[in-house]
């Protein structure tokens, strides 16, 4: 038995541009066979294997080819060349509303789309219940769906992924337009699956975060070429690193080297009020010597005590470079408190940043009990300037001493 669930060989999806929407019919009947359009790669030369169990993110600006990458190993859309082997059944997420009736009732799509699954109507009568109850849209269930908001659509989509049993579960994006708490409880889902189906997942998200927290290894496409694949943490760091550099002048490149300030959505479940950076006396600080003990007071409001096990995560870094360090309490297997009304939780250097000197600044989130939803996640929030006499390369000063023998 193979262990491949993907395999992806010499890909290419080759798509003809028309000048003129005339050449298109010049072309058709030209008796010359003269060519009238010119050849756009969608994809070009992608080639790569996914074990099963596995789960990887897929980066890339917006027309990189991530949808049509998807599209092509879903069955959506045929190749102009090229080979892909799927081992497993499907489930995907791709377009908001794809393969749902607009005229059907959310009842009536569960039961399309368990019959486009290869489903019999008596599987799917035992399959309803729990689909029902993991969308959770009370009434609107017996509604047609084009009556649904976005948000109703997404949980919809997603409660009939999970619950037709994939082998292979495929999320471009779906989940964006959920709130928090629905986007928590995907992340939980998403989790088990692979954990206890060995469900492998291939997650696509602008959110390089998240990528980071739920994925083990990631997969770069950039103008229609596969540029890395590898571990999660060197595919990310290089992918920002390149958007950093200024080759692609859109507005995406602050949402890729920046991570999102997320704000409350459709619920109040915690707000950070208050960050504080202190020395060893407990007095606010902007100034530091790279040895000194350092603490960063986070203050926050809790309005939902019914989250499980949140996770407080404070990273340090230079400008928008990547991490310096980052720390949460889900690594270090600490709880937090969390009761109604305000909190307030201390992360302390003991030995100080240790880093070179410079200015330093500070993220700080509240989590999902994984890590892998923010709930809310400030950007930049706190800076501080570390003093360094020590000369070095790198980033750190890590103790040491010479030794001669």
């Amino acid at each position: 038995m193979t262990n491949i669930a993907i395999k992806v060989e010499k890909l290419n999806k080759i798509y003809k541009l028309y000048d003129k929407p005339i050449d298109r019919m010049k072309e058709a009947f030209s008796l010359s066979k003269k060519k009238y359009s010119r050849e756009h790669y969608a994809l070009k030369g992608v080639s790569f294997e996914i074990k099963k169990g596995e789960t990887i993110g897929i980066v890339g600006i917006n027309g990189s080819g991530k949808s049509t990458l998807l599209k092509i190993i879903t069955g959506v859309l045929t190749q102009t060349s090229g080979d892909v082997q799927v081992n497993g059944k499907i489930s995907a997420l791709l377009e908001l509303g794809a393969g749902f009736n607009p005229e059907y009732t959310g009842l009536e799509n569960i039961y399309l789309n368990g019959t486009m699954m290869g489903y019999s109507k008596e599987d799917m009568d035992n399959r309803v219940q729990p689909i029902v109850e993991f969308a959770d849209i009370g009434e609107f269930i017996n509604q047609p769906v084009k009556t649904y908001s976005s948000g109703m659509f997404a949980r919809l989509a997603f409660a009939v992924a999970i619950n037709v049993e994939p082998n292979i579960l495929i999320v471009d994006e779906a989940l964006a337009v959920g709130d928090m708490r629905f986007q928590i409880k995907c992340m939980d889902k998403m989790k088990s699956m692979m954990e206890n189906n060995g469900t492998t997942v291939l997650f696509v998200s602008h959110d390089i975060n998240a990528i980071r927290r739920f994925c083990k290894r990631a997969l770069w496409i950039n103008k229609g070429e596969m540029e890395l694949i590898g571990n999660v943490n060197f595919v990310c760091d290089n992918y920002v690193e390149y958007l950093e550099k200024g080759t692609y002048k859109t507005s995406e490149i602050s949402n890729f080297s920046k991570v999102k300030d997320f704000k409350h959505s459709d619920y109040n479940i915690a707000e950070i009020v208050l960050v504080e950076v202190l020395d060893e006396d407990y007095r606010i600080v902007d100034k530091i010597h790279y040895y000194d003990k350092l603490y960063i007071e986070v203050t926050y409001d809790v309005y939902d005590v019914t989250l499980d096990n949140p996770v407080i995560g404070i990273a340090i870094h230079k400008g928008d470079k990547p991490y310096v360090c980052g720390l949460n309490t889900l690594l270090d297997n600490y709880t937090i408190p969390w009761k109604y009304g305000r909190n307030k939780i201390i992360l302390e250097y003991s030995q100080g940043t240790r880093s070179l000197g410079g200015e330093y600044f500070f993220d700080i989130a509240i989590m999902d009990k994984t890590a892998s939803v923010a709930i809310q996640y400030l950007t930049k929030n706190n800076k501080i300037y570390v003093i360094s006499e020590y000369k070095s390369e790198g980033k750190y000063v890590i103790p040491h001493r010479w030794i001669s023998r």
